[in-house]
Order: C-alpha cells, then sequence, then structure tokens
C-alpha cells in the first residue's frame, strides 16, 4: 500500500480535559474501502473522525493524509442545508443528475428543506458529498431514520465508492455488507481487524475470552501468592521467637562462636524469606494493577423474569380505526389486537402510520399504568423525569431489578438516580429497565436502538429475548426485529397486513 492511496495514523492522543484521556497512542493504517468504526456510547468514534478531518487537534501523534487527498466527515447532524447540497441540487452534469437518480433526491423539494424528514436530509447530505469525489469519505450513524427502500439506495450508492471510507454506524447489516474492515474504539485504543462486523466480533470476542481466562489465572495466582506471603510470615515470626527463646536458654555459659554462628544463620534465614516475600508482593501487585486496567462488561442477569406475574386476560392492547397524521388519513381502517405473548414488529416506510398506530394503542389502554410501558421515538425531560420518579418509586426488589439492568445496558445507576435529568441515552435505558425490571406486561418501543451503542444493542436483544411479555418494536434494524419478534404487523399501501 503506498502512503498516497492510504490514511495512516501514528501515535495518537487526544483528550477533551488533561484528567480524561479519550485516544492514547492510537497507530493503525488503512487503504481504499469501507472500514466500519464500532464501539461504546463515549469511546471516541466521533473523536477519531473528527481528528482525521482536521476538525479537533491531536494532544499528541499525527494523522498522515498526503495533501493531495480532500477529506470530507458527514456529521450525524442534518439540520443545516449546506452550500454544498445546495450546489448538487442546481447541478445539471450527467454526473451530478447520476447521484440525484440514485439517491431518489427531488432538487424542487429542497423548498421544503425543514419539512422533510432526517433520512431525507441525510441522503441530501451524503449525496452532496458523494458528488465533490472526495479521496476520504468519513459517515457517523448514515442510516439513522432511514426506511429500508433509503437504506439500500443509500448503501447501493456508497459501494461504488473507490476511496477510503470510516463508517461509524449501529447497522449491523450495513457494517456488514458495506465494510471490509472493522475498527473496534475502546479502552482508549482502536483495534483493526479484517472483515465485516461479524467477521470482527467474532475475532475480539475470542480474543476478550482468552484475556478473561487469563484474568481468571492471574486472580488464582494472586490469591495463592497472598495465602504463601501469609505463611510466610507467620513461619517469620515463628522461627524469630523460637530464635529469641534459644537466646535466653543459652545464657552466658553459649560459646561465642555458636552464638555468633546461630545468629548468622537466623539473620541468613530472615534475610532470605524477607526477599521471598518482597518478590511475592511484586509480583502480586503487578497482577493488581493488571487486573484493575481490564473493563468487566456486566452481563444481563436471570432477574428479568425471576417472580414474574403474566397478566389473567389473554387480550391486553386493541385499536380499531383510521390512522391519522392531523388532516391526513394515512390509513382509513386498522384492527388489531395484541394479545399477552405477542411479540410483534410493526414495520413499514417512514411516514406510514407506526408512530400513529402505536400511539392509538397507548390512548386506549386499559391496564394499570405500571403494567405498560412505552418508549417513543424521542423522549421529552418530562418522560424522562416521570420515568426517574417512577424508579424511585418501586418497591425494593423491583427497583434492584431495574438498576441491575440499567447497569447491564451500560448506564451508572447511582449517578442516573442522583441526576435531576438523565441525558437522553440514559433516559431510554432507564424506561427500557423500568419495563423489564418492574415486569410490565406490555413493552411498546419505537425505535429502541436511537441513540445506543452496538454493545448495548446486543445486550437489549438478549433482555428482550427474555422478556415474558407482549412486545411491539417499531424499527428499521431487521436483526434487530428478527431477533426479538415473531411476527409482522406491516404498514404499506394505505392497509395493514399481518404476516408470520
Amino acid at each position: 500500500m503506498s502512503l498516497a492511496t492510504s490514511l495512516l495514523i501514528e501515535d495518537l492522543s487526544f483528550s477533551y480535559s488533561s484528567a480524561v484521556p479519550i485516544l492514547e497512542d492510537v497507530s493503525f493504517t488503512l487503504g481504499p474501502g469501507w472500514t466500519g468504526v464500532v464501539g461504546a456510547n463515549g469511546s471516541g468514534k466521533t473523536t477519531l473522525l473528527r481528528l482525521i478531518a482536521g476538525e479537533l487537534q491531536s494532544r499528541r501523534g499525527d494523522v498522515r493524509l498526503p495533501s493531495t487527498l480532500a477529506a470530507i466527515l458527514c456529521e450525524q447532524t442534518v439540520e443545516t442545508m449546506t452550500p454544498a447540497i445546495e450546489s448538487l441540487a442546481k447541478g445539471t452534469t450527467g454526473d451530478i443528475k447520476r447521484w440525484l437518480g440514485r439517491l431518489g433526491l427531488n432538487p424542487p423539494n429542497l423548498r421544503r428543506w425543514h419539512t422533510l424528514s432526517p433520512g431525507e436530509r441525510k441522503r441530501w447530505q451524503i449525496g452532496a458529498a458523494l458528488a465533490v469525489r472526495p479521496d476520504v469519505l468519513m459517515l457517523d450513524e448514515p442510516t439513522n431514520h432511514l426506511d429500508a427502500e433509503a437504506r439500500d439506495l443509500l448503501l447501493d450508492a456508497l459501494a461504488d465508492f473507490p476511496g477510503i471510507g470510516l463508517v461509524v454506524s449501529h447497522d449491523r447489516e450495513v457494517l456488514n455488507d458495506l465494510c471490509i474492515r472493522t475498527a473496534v474504539v475502546r479502552n482508549r485504543s482502536v483495534e483493526v481487524h479484517s472483515g465485516g462486523y461479524d467477521t470482527a466480533r467474532a475475532a475480539w470476542v475470542a480474543a476478550d475470552a482468552a484475556r478473561t481466562e487469563e484474568r481468571q489465572a492471574l486472580r488464582s495466582e494472586q490469591r495463592k501468592l497472598e495465602r504463601r506471603i501469609a505463611d510466610q510470615r507467620r513461619a517469620a515470626a515463628t522461627k524469630a521467637a523460637r530464635h529469641r527463646r534459644s537466646v535466653r536458654r543459652a545464657g552466658p555459659a553459649d560459646p561465642d562462636a555458636r552464638s555468633m554462628e546461630r545468629k548468622a544463620r537466623h539473620a541468613a534465614g530472615a534475610a532470605a524469606g524477607e526477599q521471598r516475600r518482597r518478590t511475592d508482593r511484586a509480583r502480586a501487585e503487578r497482577i493488581e494493577e493488571t487486573l484493575a486496567t481490564d473493563d468487566v462488561v456486566r452481563a444481563i442477569g436471570r432477574s428479568v423474569t425471576f417472580g414474574y406475574e403474566p397478566p389473567r386476560k389473554p387480550t391486553l392492547l386493541s385499536y380499531r380505526g383510521p390512522l391519522a397524521a392531523g388532516a391526513t388519513t394515512l390509513v382509513p381502517d386498522v384492527s388489531v389486537t395484541l394479545e399477552r405473548a405477542d411479540r410483534i414488529w410493526l414495520c413499514g416506510r417512514n411516514g406510514a402510520g407506526k408512530t400513529t398506530l402505536m400511539d392509538n394503542l397507548v390512548a386506549g389502554s386499559k391496564l394499570p399504568p405500571l403494567r405498560l410501558v412505552h418508549l417513543a421515538q424521542e423522549l421529552t425531560e418530562a418522560d424522562a423525569r416521570e420515568t426517574l420518579d417512577d424508579v424511585h418509586s418501586l418497591p425494593p426488589e423491583p427497583r434492584g431489578r431495574v438498576l441491575s439492568l440499567l447497569a447491564a445496558l451500560g448506564a451508572d445507576p447511582e449517578r442516573v438516580l442522583a441526576s435531576d435529568l438523565p441525558s437522553p441515552g440514559e433516559a431510554r435505558k432507564l424506561r427500557i429497565a423500568f419495563g423489564l425490571g418492574a415486569h410490565a406486561w406490555a413493552l411498546l418501543l419505537d425505535e429502541p436502538t436511537n441513540h445506543l451503542d452496538l454493545p448495548t444493542i446486543e445486550r437489549l436483544e438478549t433482555a428482550l429475548r427474555a422478556f415474558p411479555g407482549a412486545l411491539v418494536v417499531v424499527t428499521h434494524d431487521e436483526r434487530f426485529a428478527t431477533a426479538t419478534t415473531h411476527n409482522r404487523w406491516v404498514l404499506a399501501d394505505g392497509a395493514l397486513t399481518v404476516s408470520a
């Protein structure tokens, strides 16, 4: 790989404050093709992209990109209609028209930019970047809010990008289908694995398992060393007491030579013992330092189902009537019921009425308030505070389950409980943990993976699979839906159909 076609990161370190390093001594090289960038929320994925784009300056190390190469970063946010987007819309060349067609973009729509969906704006943003033919293209969560059709249009266009591409995403199909490499950002470092997400994940899971086994072996060695040091101390104390008694018994009649020889032997033995203890203590301290640097991920516990009492009535929720957005009728007539063991994927294109149907199911509910948990696409501050109050009001046992699940989903329970207002990500995790831990009868989750990182999404899948109640999920993540649901309610062409 020549430098002219590569991106070299060398000993890169960055922190937003001197006390909190985000990245430390990061080094890797990337060539043409797409690299998926994955990691937990706050691990430094977006920071890494901004360092490569030159928007942030590193504390130490270099981002080496030949001056002849142009780099563009498409951020998560899509509020602003940039000059590049306007230029794309006004372009008349065959190349511009090709990008507009491939991404399903209609220039007259820009007149109503502020009413376009986030998914439509995202396609305009990426189309404008592709049209200028950058050498390095970086995308931060490009498929957020995209329906299946828009997502396929975008992936088809990105697949033909010939340069160096980096994509931060929690969409595993994107990471598998588009990427030839995966960069894992964790523990202030970056590990680059060959292959898409599934292949790379298998590699680092195996490495993590080996580290866990090594950790267990080190912990066992540490316990042995601690026992040996304690035994050595007791033995040294016993020998010292025995030596003192022998000196007292010998008295003045003991020849000086014999006394000196006995003292010399005792001193030599004591020194040798102390040296062994120092060696063992040093080894035990090194092991403790090694163990202290490991990050342990808490797993979902069995408390998801423990003590769960199912509802007596088989039907939990139902809705019959039209779906309307303001004065616009989306579906003339819908008739659905949710049974206590149903696990439903509610799917359809953007604007088909999925969120409207969820809202209608909630509005018509006659379940006790704590038995139905509704997670909206975007939680308001009032929603976050209400959920926090609900958790505080739970009895000790269910509150403990909720907090255990909250920790397993990657949030600090003590910090969340002590806060006046959880962050958006924390609020979503708390709302989901509340439904699982408080043993709700029905969970209605609208885009539950929004604002969640991949490790949290995978742990959430595990928790929802174990959840014994009814579940309705709105998501564009087919893999997540397949893992957690059994049947589909499909909204399309002004009608709702039920399928397996």
